[in-house]
């Protein structure tokens, strides 16, 4: 689901006992290079023309561009991580289109990005979940996650923040993320 990132098998083998308090992430690779391509003067169309070249984007990326694909993974991950019962149409969505690039520029220059954020918290007994784009401070690692990298941060019970990364994505690691679940599932 994010090109090889460990989510579920972090959380069910390595953090027995810990609940998942809320996540927020960037779980499309698409929309962050988009993004990234933005900040760097490109167009939206440049950039998912570059990621269609690439073999990551679809032939029509109005999935990724529109915030449906994170939206899909935002309640997948929500449903698992937090125990709700949610689909991509329960998640708040606000895609690409939102984004000023002129704003997204100015927020480069001043140290900051603007990311395509998926999140989920439970408040007062319900799952709330939202993709959108958000202007993060420098200094929040989800703001230094560039171009083709993905990444996640899981609140929890006893651990404070958990934060887990990939500086990569392509068509390999969406192989080896489907290989890794059936190899997975087959365990006994």
């Amino acid at each position: 689901m994010l090109d090889g990132l460990p989510v579920f098998s972090l959380v069910r083998d390595t953090l027995p006992g810990v609940a998942i308090r809320a996540f927020r992430g960037i779980v499309n690779t698409t929309t962050n290079h988009v993004l990234s391509a933005i900040d760097s003067g490109r167009t939206l169309d440049e950039a998912v023309a570059e990621m269609q070249a690439a073999g990551i984007a679809e032939a029509d990326a109005s999935h990724d561009v529109d915030g449906w694909d994170a939206a899909a993974k935002t309640a997948i991950l929500a449903n698992v991580l937090l125990d709700a019962d949610m689909t991509p149409h329960d998640v708040a969505r606000t895609g690409l289109r939102a984004v000023d690039p002129a704003a997204a520029r100015e927020a480069r220059a001043a140290g900051r990005a603007v990311k395509l954020v998926a999140s989920a918290e439970r408040r007062n007994g319900r799952v709330a979940a939202a993709v959108r784009p958000v202007e993060l401070p420098a200094d929040d690692p989800l703001a230094r996650l560039d171009d083709t990298a993905k990444g996640l941060s899981l609140d929890t019970d006893l651990l404070g923040t958990i934060q887990i990364t990939k500086s990569a994505s392509g068509p390999a690691h969406t192989a080896y993320a489907l290989l890794a679940d059936l190899v997975s599932l087959h365990r006994p």
